[in-house]
């Protein structure tokens, strides 16, 4: 069984301001906690039968993850590639799961205080009307392989929508977001779970329900901060402007879709 592991930060337990999230205040604790969560799922994953997992450090400068408090067994992803699978760089359908670790609630939702979209300058995306988080960027990538869902830890808001999406995805609520604060349980908990649901969802033996339905087509919208970031962006082939600071683009082909927006946000 071979295990696709993409991380971020903001969806970490306790996590609560973006100076806990580049060196510098208090990232050491966080980026170990980061570390502490994704090695959970190594070995919960591990324990249910995977032979192979590769970890993606998905956030900022992607080089995050302390590699050496991971279990050795696993494969760690450091860096940015520059192709438009971003967040999933190396995710092809020859696994058989993926995991997200550390998510957060998309721009523009109060379900986390770091809540954003794939950068702090757009006031957000959406795809066929739906305010998209990089899960759900993320999540339909694995659905065009058709590789299967399994898990997701993060912010409640955004575990609630994942079982909107698929209930039979096992998720790991860290933190619950209050306006600017977060409310959360003790680390050793969280953790323990993440453990424990990744284990569970991956001893099942059929995981077909967990491959997300992507639809036919992709209507998708970004809005930004900036008008002139907009109208810049209009230029790309397919983008339409709308508005003074939006713009708008139609495809039947997801990695299409990637491709605009490894452009475009």
């Amino acid at each position: 069984m071979k295990i696709y592991i993409s991380a971020d930060i903001e969806g970490v337990n306790n996590i609560a301001n973006w100076k806990e999230t580049v060196p510098g205040d208090d990232y050491s604790t966080f980026r170990k906690q980061m570390t502490e969560e994704v090695k959970r799922a190594c070995l919960g994953a591990k324990e249910a039968g995977a032979t192979e997992i590769l970890v993606k450090d998905a956030h900022d400068n992607a080089r995050n993850i302390l590699f050496e408090e991971l279990p050795e067994y696993v494969k760690l992803h450091r860096g940015w590639e520059g192709g438009p699978c971003s967040m999933m760089a190396s995710l092809d359908n020859s696994f058989d799961a993926v995991i997200f670790i550390g998510y957060h609630s998309p721009s523009r939702s109060d379900g986390n205080p770091l809540s954003h979209t794939m950068n702090t300058q757009i006031h957000h995306i959406k795809i066929n009307g739906i305010l998209a988080s990089e899960f759900l960027i993320n999540a339909f990538y694995a659905a065009y392989l058709r590789v299967p869902v399994v898990f997701l830890s993060g912010d409640a808001l955004l575990t609630r929508n994942v079982q909107s999406i698929n209930k039979n995805i096992e998720v790991v609520a860290t933190k619950e977001g209050v306006h600017g604060a977060v409310i959360s349980r003790h680390p050793n908990l969280t953790n323990k779970e993440i453990q424990e649901k990744v284990k569970k969802i991956l001893e099942k033996k059929d995981l077909k329900q967990n491959i997300i339905k992507l639809p036919d087509s992709f209507d998708i919208e970004i809005q930004y901060k900036n008008f002139n970031d907009a109208y810049k962006a209009s230029f790309y082939p397919g983008a339409t402007l709308f508005g003074t600071d939006r713009i708008n683009y139609h495809t039947e082909d997801y990695y299409e879709a990637l491709k605009m927006m490894k452009f475009l946000l």
